[in-house]
Order: structure tokens, then C-alpha cells, then sequence
């Protein structure tokens, strides 16, 4: 085993063990767009390695190995080596764009709009001037997390989370939008819905929008 906190460049970078077989990467903790792209690079790069799956974060990766088809050693090795060389490409943010029409017709509207001290029609035209990058997905299959939210939109989480968001949700938290592909609990901010559903198990791939696509929002 190596040591639980191996730091390697400048700053808060480092790489440590997440179990036997695999490593957590952590850049640093912010969230910044650019760091959302290197996770995602370095993801990619330790997957066309055929090293194993990676999960990418806001600011880290998870890189997972077979034990069985590499030693530790070597794997950590090659996080290293990665880390160092893989760059994130400037075309990062240039990925296909899924236009959704949205009603927004959500139950915090309102609320959101006058927290922003917005009206609800200039809540909606920000809303929808703004070419968003799919970051990662998580929670659920399917779930994008969009961004960045314009600043002039405050949406803080729920204080307590509903126990039932309905499938085709537009929400808006923390900096970020998302759109819920199935019904589920949720402490976001609704502010619309929308007949598109991002993650359909029958389809190939499931998920319709997937990590560094780009979504812009229509008023339907």
C-alpha cells in the first residue's frame, strides 16, 4: 500500500487510495469549470488506457483497476503519469448540443424569481440565454449536472427535500440546472417541466445527454 495521502504537483492535488483497487483524485475544492474538464479528461485518458472505469466530479476522479490484471503499483504509476500528461482539450466545452422545451410551470417559480429579485419572465429569459455544459452525471442514471447557472438566479436546496420530484423536472440548484429523468426525491429548486427524459434503458446509449454535451433551454 502506498501512503493515504500522496500529493503530487502544486496546489491541493493529490492521489489516495480508495480501496484496493481503486484511486481518488481530488484537483482541488472549488468548482470551476475548467477543473470540471480536466476531471473528465483524465477519466477518459484512464479508460482508453483499458485500465478500468473512471468516475469523474466537479474537481475528482475516481480510477478504478482489476487487481487481477494490474499490481497496485503499477496502477498508481500510471494515475500518476496521467495526471501530469493529459491536458484538457480546447474544444472541451464543444460537445453536441439537446435542446429541451421547457414549461415552466414549476412550483418555485416564484419564489425563485423573487429570492433572485427577478420577475418570472426575466427568470425564464436567463434561464434560457445560457448554453449549459453537461459536468458529469450522478445521483441517478441520467442525471446531468448542468452548468454554470447564471449568478442572477439564486437557488439555494430545499431546506428539506421533497420525497417526490415527477420525471421530466427542470430544477435549478446551487449554481447549476438539471433536468430529473425519473421520478424520485429531490432538494432542488423546481422551476419548470419538460417531455424529454434523458436516460431511457432501452435506448443505446441510455443517456441521452451525456458528460461534455452542451443543453439549451426553450420556453415551450
Amino acid at each position: 500500500m502506498t501512503d493515504p495521502d500522496d500529493r503530487d504537483g502544486p496546489g491541493a492535488v493529490s492521489i489516495r487510495p480508495f480501496g484496493d483497487r481503486a484511486f481518488l483524485v481530488e484537483l482541488e475544492q472549488r468548482r470551476d469549470p475548467g477543473l470540471v474538464s480536466r476531471s473528465r479528461a483524465l477519466a477518459d485518458a484512464w479508460e482508453a488506457r483499458g485500465l478500468g472505469p473512471a468516475i469523474p466530479a466537479y474537481a475528482s476522479v475516481v480510477l478504478q483497476f482489476d487487481p487481477g490484471r494490474i499490481r497496485y503499483a503499477d496502477a498508481r504509476r500510471a494515475a500518476h503519469e496521467l495526471l501530469h500528461a493529459v491536458a484538457v482539450p480546447p474544444d472541451a466545452a464543444a460537445g453536441p448540443i439537446t435542446v429541451v422545451p421547457v414549461r415552466y410551470d414549476g412550483p418555485d417559480i416564484a419564489e425563485t424569481a423573487e429570492r433572485s429579485d427577478l420577475t418570472v419572465d426575466g427568470l425564464i429569459a436567463i434561464h434560457g440565454a445560457t448554453t449549459y455544459s453537461a459536468w458529469f452525471l450522478g445521483f441517478m442514471p441520467g442525471f446531468a449536472y448542468l452548468g454554470p447557472l447564471d449568478p442572477r438566479i439564486r437557488a439555494p436546496r430545499r431546506p428539506s427535500p421533497r420525497s417526490r420530484v415527477p420525471a421530466g423536472a427542470v430544477a435549478v440548484a446551487d449554481g447549476q440546472t438539471a433536468i430529473y429523468p425519473a421520478e424520485s426525491p429531490g432538494g432542488w429548486q423546481l422551476i419548470g417541466s419538460t417531455d424529454v427524459r434523458p436516460f431511457d434503458p432501452a435506448s443505446d446509449p441510455p443517456a441521452r445527454i451525456r458528460a461534455g454535451d452542451r443543453v439549451r433551454f426553450v420556453r415551450a
